[in-house]
Formats: C-alpha cells, sequence, structure tokens
C-alpha cells in the first residue's frame, strides 16, 4: 500500500513539474494563423509536435497518466484522486518557482502547507481504516 503511495506522488510530480514546461514549450502558439478552424487546428498541432520542448515534458505528462492508471488496479479511488490531484498543483508551484515564472507569496506557502497537510491526514486516515478493517 505504501509504495502505491509512492507511485502517486510520482505520478503528483509528473503531472506538476511538467506544467510550467510544457506552458513554455507552447509559446508562440497563440501567434499561429490560418484561414479555417481546421487549418489553424492542424497547424498549431504540427508547430507543437515538431518543438520538442514542448514534446518532451508532454510525453513525460503523459508518463505521469499511465503510471496514474496502473496504480490505481491496487489502491481506492479515495485516496489516489487526492495525493495525485492536490500535490500536482503543489509539484506545478515549485517548479514554476524553480524555473523563475514566478515568486511565491506567503499565501502560497501556506497553502502548499495546507495541501500537504490534508493530503498526509487523508492518507493517515485511509491507513488506520485498513488496519482497523483487517484486525
Amino acid at each position: 500500500m505504501f509504495t502505491n503511495y509512492l507511485l502517486l506522488v510520482a505520478v503528483a510530480f509528473l503531472w506538476g513539474a511538467t506544467n510550467p514546461l510544457i506552458r513554455r514549450g507552447s509559446a508562440g502558439v497563440e501567434n499561429i494563423k490560418s484561414g479555417t478552424a481546421i487549418k489553424q487546428f492542424v497547424a498549431e498541432i504540427i508547430f507543437l509536435i515538431t518543438r520538442w520542448q514542448y514534446l518532451v515534458p508532454f510525453l513525460l505528462n503523459q508518463c505521469g497518466s499511465v503510471l496514474y492508471v496502473l496504480t490505481l488496479q491496487d489502491t481506492e479511488l479515495s485516496v489516489a484522486v487526492p495525493i495525485a490531484n492536490s500535490l500536482s498543483f503543489v509539484f506545478t508551484a515549485i517548479s514554476a518557482l524553480l524555473l523563475g515564472e514566478q515568486r511565491a507569496s506567503l499565501k502560497n506557502y501556506i497553502g502548499m502547507g495546507l495541501v500537504m497537510l490534508g493530503t498526509t491526514i487523508c492518507v493517515i486516515a485511509k491507513m488506520e481504516n485498513k488496519t482497523t478493517q483487517t484486525s
């Protein structure tokens, strides 16, 4: 069970840490202009898949999705969703900060701390519930 929680943290990392990189890699897609909606869509897709700065973080992000689905086989959804989704926001904030995208305010740090606390409480409660059911 503990291994699954670590895998979910890895999922959150893959999802969260790649978000600022995907944002950077897709810079300029808004400047692509084409005559029709379909041509516009195709031009944007070609632009994105030909930029390694977008493609590498995108593929890593998708690896996180595959890992998430595989982890769901042995993990309860009531624990998997809060761990992966809430921690991905924390990893997004941290990686954006490390990349110099934004300065974190005190409110950001308090929010990240509360997310970590809430996720920890959720995991501990679920683990205690499991141990009382098995004994």
